[in-house]
């Protein structure tokens, strides 16, 4: 029998059961995709991430239950986590090599701080009929990303947001598109949530990657580069951002829930 060493970690979260949580699956040498992809299913969490070590940079490669996808946030702060936290304590960061770029997690002042690419958004030719029948409501702006493929819905304030009560059989039409929705904040600068059921996500705890496209959004909206965001799932989760041109930085906290062990036969 092989054992594959699993962690799992509740990240954009300063204590366990918040957060969005991810395992992470270090291996000494990458295992067949058939095989990934099983582990992914079984673990049934949002994303699991799996990374070569010792490496450097380390490879990175994520997982929802369905497929793997080209960008992740959540899991690459988990990612750092176990490496910083469990694998080499005694480093202060690490640099992930992965389909979207090179991705560095660091230690600072508590959190974890990512430096990430920033996506471009456009406005949506049309609008749809799947994303206006799945989210039930008239949106003020909606915008697309094409490298890591979503739509933005904007409406007009927090209250919007948390009210949504998505079909996901409606946006699961939307595939390879998942839906972030946003909206100014009160606790903070913005607020969002966001769908994906066609990956196996009906609703994402916390999703750093949406946030690479709507930080550069509301930094040009709000006119400043440092920011505040909360995502308003029932688990929750904060994150700080900092854009800077064509990188945003993505800060959070990160606890790990779960240590153990993949048995194969």
């Amino acid at each position: 029998m092989r054992r594959l060493p699993l962690y799992r970690v509740d990240a954009f979260a300063d204590a366990v059961f918040r957060g969005n949580p991810a395992a992470v699956c270090p291996l000494p040498a990458w295992e067949p995709d058939a095989l990934l992809q099983a582990i992914a299913a079984e673990n049934n969490l949002s994303e699991t991430a799996f990374l070569v070590w010792p490496a450097d940079p380390v490879p990175l490669r994520w997982f929802t239950p369905r497929q793997e996808v080209p960008l992740c946030g959540h899991a690459t702060l988990a990612s750092g986590l176990v490496v910083l936290a469990c694998l080499a304590p005694e480093r202060d960061s690490v640099t992930f090599a992965t389909r979207s770029g090179a991705l560095v997690v660091r230690r600072e002042a508590g959190t974890f701080a990512m430096d990430f690419p920033a996506l471009a958004v456009e406005p949506v030719g049309r609008v749809p009929a799947a994303l206006r029948e799945g989210l039930g409501v008239d949106a003020d702006q909606v915008l697309v990303t094409r490298e890591d493929p979503n739509y933005f819905v904007l409406l007009e304030d927090e209250g919007a947001v948390a009210a949504l009560h998505p079909d996901p059989r409606a946006l699961e039409r939307l595939h390879p598109f998942g839906v972030a929705v946003s909206a100014p904040g009160r606790s903070a600068d913005f607020v969002s949530r966001y769908f994906a059921p066609s990956y196996g996500i009906p609703e994402d705890p916390v999703t750093g990657s949406i946030h690479c496209a709507l930080g550069p959004c509301w930094a040009e909206r709000l006119g400043r580069g440092s920011l505040t965001a909360r995502q308003l799932s029932s688990r929750g989760g904060d994150l700080a951002l900092e854009v800077r041109g064509d990188r945003v930085e993505l800060r959070g906290k990160a606890v790990c829930y779960l240590e153990g062990e993949v048995l194969l036969p």
